[in-house]
């Protein structure tokens, strides 16, 4: 096994490592790549300059004899050190799918009517930062810096610090931070607000989450004191001084750009219009969650075929769903929900040689990824509520010859970036969606390039790489070039670059 280093690293921590491992019906674990926007920002930088990835490798802690080699092979390839965080059947159930995904991430969505505020939960979240933090104290140098990500580990900085560690942290909150009215009705309030003031600095997606995250801190303290403008601003509470900041994450925009204008995805984009009889293809792609409005986005499909009879037999609604998280009632629910609101449309308007929603529940491979981009004439991302959603920046950068219309939703974090060259919508309002996927189908040609091109040329200049070095550089005054390569790296394709993409938040 071969691990480089550098004198400088970077420990990233997130919730997941930056591979999947699974067991096959044989009986031997298999590993694969992961998908995401932070695997593809941070995966070739270590790989580049050297460090390490915490996280829990998906499995339970009956699976962990054979976790070590298994993640041996994965180190081989990456060229980084993987430590894996093993979790008990128990804490699995409590830490991840109770406190992360049944209180924070609805609470978070604005969605506090799901939450179910069971007291282990929040036992189980404390005792698995405990985990985290032992690990990273057993890795960390004095001159590493630590970066961590997500909900599921925002007490972690209090952990490190009671612990003694002295080392720069930063985290970076990769959902939406929800307004006071809603975060304060969550029971560990003051303790989640506390921890994370132990971090050098908290990170957000838009400045409406870190305006969020202020007022929340200002209702819960006697003191808050906010120095300083731009992006990244001081903040003084209980004696502790830290930073807060907004940084949207995007993506590889280079590398979807020159994938989607391969001769091999214009062929099969092609096969899928002419599949579609050259009808306008509209383009829904989301992972099967209540946050990403598809129910709405359905209906108002549904009212557009009503109000607009003349669209009957030239627009058809691709609709992908990717499954996730199939045992939590909640989800298995929303998926029925779905696929009888599709059936309902598609007996009310298909005609013979027409059906108005193709609908696929599973995920996508990536040629067919980037073909059903290039294929689509507009694209629908709707969600109730996202953190960013890069779902809406891939399908921008897939478009080659600047030909498309990109309708989304005010409350995804991305419309604060892309808002001058999308058509905005209440993913609410059914009407006004209706009208927008009216309007989107009338838009000139020359009009749908004008928009496009603006849409394309933000999110090329703020790429992933942007986001990367932008938060190094307010985190620990740190550019990428801080981390300096590695003297034997032979640069080649990533790891985690080859298959299975699929709808991201």
């Amino acid at each position: 096994m071969t691990v480089r280093s550098s004198q400088n690293r970077l420990i990233v921590v997130s919730n997941r490592l930056p591979v999947v491992i699974s067991r096959e019906p044989d009986g031997n674990w298999q590993i694969g790549p992961g998908s995401g926007g932070l695997v593809t920002a941070l995966d070739p930088i270590l790989k580049n300059r050297g460090g390490v990835w915490i996280g829990w490798p998906g499995t339970a802690e009956d699976a962990s004899p054979e976790l070590e080699r298994v993640l041996d092979s994965a180190i081989e390839d990456s060229g980084y050190e993987l430590k894996p965080i093993i979790l008990t059947n128990e804490e699995r159930d409590n830490f991840y799918h109770g406190f992360s995904n049944e209180i924070i991430w609805p609470l978070f969505h604005d969605l506090q009517s799901l939450c179910n505020f069971v007291p282990q939960y929040w036992d189980a979240y404390r005792s698995v930062s405990l985990k985290f933090s032992k690990m990273i104290r057993r890795c960390a140098r004095p001159s590493d810096y630590i970066w961590v990500h997500d909900y599921h580990l925002m007490t972690l900085a209090s952990d490190l610090r009671e612990a003694g560690l002295k080392s720069s942290i930063g985290f970076f909150l990769h959902i939406p931070f929800p307004p006071p009215d809603i975060f304060l009705k969550l029971p560990w309030r003051f303790e989640i607000l506390k921890a994370l003031a132990d971090y050098d600095l908290v990170g957000f997606q838009t400045l409406r989450d870190r305006r969020n995250f202020i007022q929340c801190l200002r209702l819960a303290f006697d003191e808050v004191l906010i120095q300083g403008k731009g992006h990244v601003i001081s903040i003084r509470v209980g004696g502790r001084e830290f930073r807060a900041g907004n940084f949207p994450i995007s993506i590889d925009f280079a590398e979807f750009a020159k994938a989607a204008a391969l001769p091999k995805i214009k062929a099969e984009a092609s096969t899928i219009r002419g599949d579609l009889l050259n009808c306008q293809l509209i383009l829904g792609i989301d992972r099967l969650d209540y946050t990403k409005g598809i129910v709405y986005r359905l209906k108002a499909f549904r009212k557009v075929l009503e109000q607009y009879p003349g669209l009957l037999g030239k627009v058809v609604l691709v609709q992908v769903v990717v499954p996730s998280r199939e045992d939590i009632p909640q989800y298995f629910d929303l998926k029925a929900r779905i696929e009888r609101l599709v059936s309902e449309i598609n007996g009310q308007f298909s005609r013979s040689g027409w059906v108005p929603i193709h609908y696929f529940f599973r995920a996508l491979n990536r040629s067919e990824l980037m073909a059903y981009y290039r294929a689509a004439d507009l694209a629908l991302i709707t969600p109730l509520k996202d953190g960013m959603n890069l779902v809406a920046k891939e399908f921008c950068a897939a478009k080659v010859d600047d030909q498309g219309v990109l309708i989304l939703s005010e409350f995804a974090g991305a419309a604060a970036q892309l808002q001058r060259g999308a058509l905005l919508v209440n993913p609410y309002h059914i009407e006004e969606v209706a009208e927008a996927i009216h309007q989107g189908f009338h838009m000139p040609d020359e009009k749908r390039r004008f928009r496009m091109r603006k849409l394309r040329r933000s999110i090329r200049d703020h790429d992933i790489f942007w986001w990367v070095d932008s938060f190094l550089k307010a985190a620990f005054g740190s550019h990428l070039d801080d981390f300096p390569p590695l003297e034997d790296y032979i640069p080649k394709s990533s790891l985690f670059s080859d298959e299975g993409i699929s709808a991201k938040a």
